[in-house]
């Protein structure tokens, strides 16, 4: 059974159509990443995974039900981009406060508290806390009661650097125990290496999903591949010779852009030259974000 089934779903908001045809699906143990540029049908996927939103056209099947059913509302998780919480409570009667709404032990908050790394913090009222913190409350509040499914919005907002890293390790773990999570966000180097599948957004269509291997195919990009040391300019000449886009990047190194046919012939030649300092980039998600949105913005004929 899938977590999450939408087929065929169009959302209208009167004579505006914010999604068209949208067929989007997710598995247990799965991390599918929501991408696209503000206005792209993001939120409003969410709101139809978690039943706020009934779609004009097509269907929403959330955990084998209706989204709006509310035995699979107890089993979602979710952690909207702007979090709020009433001010005068403390870190600890909130979290109390959502165990009691979610049905989950009460023994559960203290020892989420101190995973996202409020422990110390737990009696002070939410007032006095830094946007951060509020922002890691939100993700303990969201994962009471183990989620079966888990929508994270933009989860690293106002995190500094080793918070972000700690939100990942969870979501690996969370992957691992079989929950589906679902998460968008605009920091793409970010959640690359977190993502199951990526699923691009323009305009309300879905431009793409799949892997990232299978997107890299798909979308057909080189592969940078680049050289550094005394024969850099050897391996530049040869190259060029050959009719590849080659280009120098410093003194030590040279850069080659190779397409798959090209890529065998680059790095055998390479080794066989006995080359030092190699490195092989393939195409990040972040090139392949931009590949599908100049796609997508040249099929709408230029308009945003």
């Amino acid at each position: 059974m899938k977590l999450v089934d939408i087929h065929g779903v169009t959302q209208r908001y009167g004579k505006l159509t914010v999604l068209h045809g949208l067929d989007l699906s997710l598995d247990a143990g799965e991390v599918l990443g929501l991408l696209g540029h503000n206005g792209a049908g993001k939120t409003t996927t969410i709101k139809l995974i978690l039943g706020l939103l009934r779609p004009s056209e097509g269907e929403v099947r959330v955990l084998g039900r209706a989204a709006s059913d509310l035995d699979v509302r107890r089993q979602l998780g979710y952690l909207p981009e702007n979090v709020t919480f009433y001010p005068q409570l403390t870190g600890r009667e909130t979290l109390r406060h959502f165990a009691r709404l979610k049905g989950a032990a009460p023994s559960e908050v203290d020892a989420l508290l101190e995973q996202v790394g409020l422990g110390p913090a737990a009696g002070r009222r939410v007032k006095t806390y830094s946007k951060g913190m509020r922002q890691r409350l939100g993700l303990a509040q969201a994962i009471l009661g183990h989620p079966r499914l888990l929508l994270l919005d933009e989860p690293t907002v106002g995190l500094d650097p080793i918070a972000t890293v700690e939100l990942y390790r969870l979501v690996d773990r969370l992957r691992a125990q079989g929950t589906g999570i679902i998460l968008c966000s605009h920091v793409l180097p970010g959640v690359e290496t977190h993502i199951s599948r990526a699923a691009i957004l323009a305009g309300g269509r879905l431009q793409t999903v799949g892997s990232l291997a299978e997107l890299r195919r798909e979308a057909g990009l080189p592969t940078r591949i680049r050289v550094a040391g005394h024969q850099s300019g050897q391996w530049l000449s040869r190259w060029r010779d050959a009719g590849l886009d080659v280009r120098p990047l410093d003194g030590e190194r040279v850069e080659v852009l190779a397409l798959n046919g090209h890529k065998q012939q680059v790095l055998q030649t390479l080794i066989d030259g006995q080359a030092q300092d190699l490195e092989v980039l393939p195409p990040s998600l972040e090139d392949l974000y931009r590949h599908y949105m100049q796609r997508a913005e040249q099929a709408a004929g230029g308009r945003p």
